[in-house]
């Protein structure tokens, strides 16, 4: 992920007014979120966990990206909660501080859906924001 000049003040000022160990419940996990990544998870051989990351583009101009993987990294923020292990990274978690992470199942679909208070606009897919 490519940096800005604006981005990185903004991280830096986020690192400032807080450190990672505040974060731990910054980010949440729904039932519904946990126990679909358990499902999932449990029916992969070698993937560990579910990385969520931001990254630019979409139609509202950052977009989440999600991924299994096999472990995290050194810097990641690891959500464990009932068998379900989430990893973001840290400049996707500056991004997402707050957020709620869910899954949905209705009449249009399944989905992770990622309720950001941070984000201003939203695309009609639930993909894609803008700060």
């Amino acid at each position: 992920m490519d940096l800005k000049i604006k981005d990185l003040s903004l991280l830096l000022s986020f690192i400032e007014e807080r450190s990672m160990k505040n974060l731990k419940n910054r980010v949440t996990l729904s039932n519904s979120a946990a126990k679909r990544i358990s499902e999932i998870l449990s029916s992969q051989n070698e993937k560990t966990a579910l990385r969520i990351s931001v990254e630019g583009g979409g139609c509202s101009g950052f977009s989440y990206k999600f991924n299994l993987v096999e472990n995290p990294a050194d810097d990641d923020f690891i959500i464990d909660q009932s068998d379900s292990i989430i990893v973001i990274d840290s400049i996707s978690l500056m991004y997402m501080d707050g957020s709620e992470i869910d899954f949905i199942d209705n009449l249009m679909g399944q989905r992770f859906q990622i309720n950001n208070p941070k984000a201003t606009k939203n695309c009609g897919c639930g993909t894609s924001f803008s700060l």
